[in-house]
């Protein structure tokens, strides 16, 4: 998402230029399916929708919840503890904190913002035996939602969805056909789903693929 080069595809040779040398600029994985999403998002109907939520914060987290040191250093910045709980989800002030397993977490912005994280948690953590990591670079998080939502999900994640099981407050990490997923309900009919950024691509083909007949 965070790109300082890029080698130049066929049509995008007056955009490179435009830009000043080694500027930074953003780029979403799911820029090979542009048009697909497009074409989707302008037929959705109440059923089923696929959306990103581009550009978020991510970084690795990596510490000992039972020590209060390293608790406190999380909460200062995300304004939440790091939840013990198996695969729950602790909301702070712009930040959550998804449970991946019991001394690993991974932290996201709620909005879209720069990469300033890993540097802030670094700092929070300096002498303790912690680390954070920026991921934000080979992550995205994308949005599912609608009435059919959960059975779009059915088609490819092993996972029992149903709601009684699987509700807000929670996280899991599996995976849809053959790409890697983080899953997390928002709501009876909404999901945020953290994908790989190099199965981005495959993921979004694949799943609208797997929506498709059960949206006629």
């Amino acid at each position: 998402m965070w790109n300082e080069a890029r080698s130049n595809a066929p049509g995008t040779a007056s955009a490179i230029v435009q830009r000043a040398a080694g500027e930074v600029w953003q780029e979403s994985p799911l820029v090979g399916v542009g048009d697909l999403l497009k074409a989707h998002q302008a037929g959705a109907s109440k059923k089923f929708s696929l959306s990103e939520r581009p550009f978020r914060d991510l970084a690795n987290l990596r510490g000992d919840p039972d020590d209060p040191a390293f608790a406190a250093a999380v909460e200062s910045v995300t304004g939440c503890r790091p939840p013990a709980k198996p695969n729950t989800v602790a909301r702070g002030n712009g930040y959550d904190v998804l449970w991946l397993g019991p001394d690993e977490w991974l932290v996201r912005s709620q909005q879209q913002q720069a990469a300033t994280l890993e540097a802030k948690l670094t700092q929070a953590l300096a002498g303790q035996f912690a680390s954070a990591v920026d991921i934000g670079s080979g992550y995205t998080l994308l949005e599912v939602s609608g009435e059919k939502v959960r059975d779009v999900l059915a088609r490819g994640c092993p996972l029992d969805l149903h709601p009684r099981v699987f509700a807000p407050g929670q996280c899991a990490q599996s995976h849809y056909f053959k790409a890697s997923i983080v899953l997390i309900p928002v709501s009876d009919d909404t999901f945020e789903l953290v994908v790989r950024r190099s199965f981005a691509d495959y993921f979004c083909r694949i799943m609208l693929d797997a929506a498709a007949p059960l949206l006629s």
